[in-house]
């Protein structure tokens, strides 16, 4: 049994052709090299024979749950490096996983709507199994806005911080928004944004969350700010929402969507849009066609939730009456985002360890690589799709952004996340 899997591995990892240095020490302590031996150079051992079978079985997810159990151990390097090398050598095309069994990935595929079937209470518990996680574990790697979702690097030298910042102005900027104007924020987080465009743009804003954990530091952050009379954060779910706005903004929420819901999703924005109204939804997204999401990804970290290919968005948006006025792919900026995030983590990762385990550290740990490299290495970007009832209520040319940018520049900043 031992010496069958073991070809089939040496055969497979062999046909990657990997750039790099991928060192294996197996169960009988035999060690392998598989890659060019240039660039980088990572050392994994496998403990247990049963670990090897499932990751030539399925390693998407037995390769991080191994390193979450401890019977994957890295002698030299870590994961984001073992990523960096493996999809060096990757041949297949866009969407496609990288390992020599192929029946698991088509099931998932034939299931991932049993998956994604997300009602207002399964919708719920999926959001609140991640983001009701304790408060100070984002502590440990977000900015002081808890903005947890793609910043916009300017350029490559500024932090996070102004990364954030400029995010929030680029999206206030798409958005059009006028001292005045009711918006509803769908997916509002810890509050930043809606905090954002109330305090530096006199925005109305009404924000909207299934995260008990996010609505209770939203409305603390409201009230600290004195912004009671301008935002309101409410639990409760966007379709459950009546009424009318000027704008709507979403971010980081159409993951959770779920493809069985586009349609929902995009007529009910539509009927709570005013008839001059602009929406921009921020959504993580693929430049491949429709996939699966990552059975890791699934089970431990965002059960429920999906990452769209472009077409998958674009058939409900036209199906709703929606107009689509302008579509922006952010190609690294999500990359660097998570870079930050990584290296802000594992600098305090003694603190999530306390906070939780040793497992759960390794769990984030692998989650924040796995993304980053997911960004980096292979098909993942970030849509920003402007979207309006009249396409006349777009100006003619996008210039309107940069001379928004602009006017703001000297208000930069934001709300402080309360302590």
């Amino acid at each position: 049994m031992s010496t069958s899997i073991l070809k089939l591995l040496h055969r497979f990892l062999d046909r990657l052709d990997l750039k790099g240095s991928l060192l294996v020490t197996f169960p009988d302590q035999e060690t392998r090299r598989y890659g060019d031996g240039t660039g980088d150079s990572v050392h994994i051992e496998i403990r247990e024979w049963r670990t090897l079978w499932r990751i030539a079985l399925a390693p998407d997810p037995a390769v991080p749950e191994a390193y979450m159990d401890g019977d994957l151990v890295f002698l030299e390097g870590d994961p984001i490096t073992l990523l960096k090398i493996v999809y060096s050598g990757r041949t297949m095309a866009p969407g496609q996983e990288i390992h020599p069994v192929l029946p698991a990935d088509k099931l998932r595929f034939v299931l991932r709507r049993v998956h994604q079937f997300n009602p207002i209470g399964r919708a719920r518990a999926n959001v609140q199994h991640h983001y009701d996680l304790s408060r100070s574990l984002y502590d440990l790697f977000l900015d002081e806005d808890r903005q947890y979702s793609c910043a916009y690097f300017e350029n490559p030298n500024v932090s996070l911080e102004d990364a954030q910042i400029a995010k929030k102005r680029h999206i206030a900027g798409k958005l059009l928004l006028e001292p005045g104007m009711q918006v509803l924020d769908i997916g509002s987080g810890w509050g930043g944004l809606g905090l954002t465009l109330a305090q530096d743009h006199g925005a109305q804003v009404r924000g909207v969350t299934l995260s008990d954990e996010q609505f209770r530091l939203s409305r603390k952050r409201a009230k600290e700010a004195g912004l009671t009379d301008r935002v309101q954060f409410d639990l409760i779910d966007y379709r459950e929402i009546d009424g009318q706005f000027d704008r709507i903004v979403s971010v980081g929420m159409f993951e959770h969507v779920g493809v069985n819901h586009y349609g929902e999703y995009f007529n009910k924005s539509r009927a709570l849009l005013k008839d001059d109204g602009v929406m921009l939804m921020h959504t993580i997204g693929r430049t491949g066609p429709p996939s699966v999401t990552s059975a890791f990804i699934r089970k431990y970290i965002f059960p429920g939730g999906y990452i769209p290919a472009l077409s998958e968005i674009m058939q409900p948006v036209e199906k709703s009456g929606l107009h689509v006025t302008d579509v922006e792919v952010l190609t690294d900026h999500y990359a660097e985002t998570l870079k930050n995030w990584r290296e802000r983590f594992m600098a305090r990762r003694d603190e999530a360890v306390a906070l939780y385990d040793e497992r759960f550290a390794r769990m984030w740990e692998f989650y924040l690589a796995a993304s980053e490299a997911a960004f980096r290495y292979q098909d993942m970007v970030v849509f920003q799709v402007q979207l309006a009832k009249n396409k006349l209520s777009i100006p003619r040319t996008r210039d309107y952004i940069t001379e928004f940018d602009h006017r703001r520049t000297a208000k930069r900043g934001g709300i402080r996340a309360a302590e």
